[in-house]
């Protein structure tokens, strides 16, 4: 599942990404300082296992900190998006493509209202970061608009005339987009839509539009630069209708991040405390800046970054992680690796599908399974928990 992080231009972007997972990306004060995306891997935290069972885990995709495992997920910094995007401006197509296969999107606003919307600097509450939501939500309906708007009467009429399921050809025209059928489905009944759709007039099919994009591309804001940003602008993001607003900075979580990788202090991604190991190693601005980012973290409960990822995946995509082993008793691989991986599936998932997931082999083999904690033997059509963790029998 991939998560896409998006806005204008200079808002952030590239912080959020560095501070998520800690990879290089270029980071300045102008727009368009990303041009290529940056791709790289972040964590979201789950318990692991170890603990209920007491055992010692040996992670292989999931590092283990102290009883909390820190489960991949790939963030994806795309190039920042200006008005009329949708049409080519900037580098709006190059933008667009970067977001396809994004499975939920996260949005990086400034909310301290220092960038214009085409993402120029100006000076702290100038500009209204009320409107960047809606604009970017915009550029992208456009964007799904435009793809429609290829040959839609002749798609339109067919389905109106020939019995052809409404669903199944737009998800054919959203094809790359890694948007369901099942989006698409709800997308149509969420905006109420009859059938006939040769009849539709442009202003439901940009509705349409707007609902695929809910379904298919949902969304997080993340109010970055909370640290500078007027208590009126806050607080107006988080009035915004239909919208979830995180509080954030970027800056201040790259900053411990980077201070816990130096050895100055203890912090785990997302904690609303740090702990300085040897405050007489530290400089006077140092301290100073630290005392500031506490000061951020006791208001906010945490910089919003860690925060921002795990609400993208356990609330929007509404994932859960499992843990297949091969051995039920021993909780092994067939290397003898305690709890090695941990898989994000979404809530509702069966055991088969768990199967594919690891191996194709695993899922055509199938025959049953085994829920580790009862001994309990399941078939394929076995709903996985969240935390389950799950021994796969197949054919050999």
């Amino acid at each position: 599942m991939d998560i896409g992080i998006v806005g204008k231009p200079n808002v952030g972007k590239s912080t959020f990404f560095c501070a998520a997972t800690m990879a290089p990306a270029e980071i300045a004060n102008y727009p368009f300082t990303t041009v290529d995306a940056n791709v790289g891997v972040g964590h979201v935290r789950g318990v692991c296992p170890h603990t209920e069972f007491k055992v010692q885990c040996n992670p292989n995709n999931a590092p283990c900190e102290s009883g909390t495992r820190l489960i991949p997920v790939e963030l994806i910094d795309v190039a920042g998006l200006v008005p009329d995007a949708w049409q080519g401006k900037g580098l709006g197509n190059k933008f667009l493509d970067d977001l396809r296969q994004a499975s939920a999107l996260i949005h990086v606003v400034d909310a301290s209202g220092s960038t214009t919307a085409d993402g120029t600097p100006c000076d702290v509450g100038t500009h209204n970061p009320v409107e960047d939501i809606a604009f970017l939500e915009r550029e992208i309906d456009l964007w799904f608009y435009s793809i429609l708007q290829k040959d839609w009467k002749k798609m339109s009429r067919q389905c109106s005339l020939e019995g052809m399921k409404i669903e199944r050809a737009l998800h054919e025209r959203f094809t790359g987009l890694a948007i369901t059928e099942a989006q698409i489905s709800h997308a149509l009944r969420k905006a109420g839509l009859k059938e006939q759709p040769h009849k539709w007039t442009d202003e439901q099919v940009m509705m349409l539009c707007s609902e695929i994009r809910r379904a298919g591309k949902p969304m997080i804001i993340a109010a970055n630069k909370c640290d500078q940003a007027p208590e009126k602008f806050i607080e107006a993001l988080k009035k915004t209708e239909g919208a979830i607003v995180i509080p954030t900075s970027a800056e201040y979580e790259l900053a411990l991040r980077k201070a816990a990788k130096a050895g100055l202090l203890d912090y785990l991604p997302g904690a609303a405390t740090f702990t300085v190991k040897d405050p007489v190693k530290l400089s006077e601005p140092q301290r100073k800046a630290l005392d500031k980012i506490a000061q951020f973290l006791e208001k906010f409960g945490g910089t919003g970054v860690q925060k921002c990822l795990e609400t993208a995946i356990f609330d929007l995509l509404n994932l859960i992680p499992v843990y297949p082993v091969e051995d039920e008793n021993k909780l092994t691989n067939k290397e003898g690796l305690v709890l090695p991986d941990c898989h994000l599936m979404p809530n509702g998932s069966n055991a088969k599908e768990l199967a594919y997931r690891v191996h194709s082999d695993l899922g055509d083999n199938f025959i049953r399974a085994i829920d580790a904690r009862t001994k309990r033997v399941v078939g394929h059509d076995y709903v996985l928990k969240k935390n389950d963790v799950i021994t796969i029998i197949a054919r050999r």
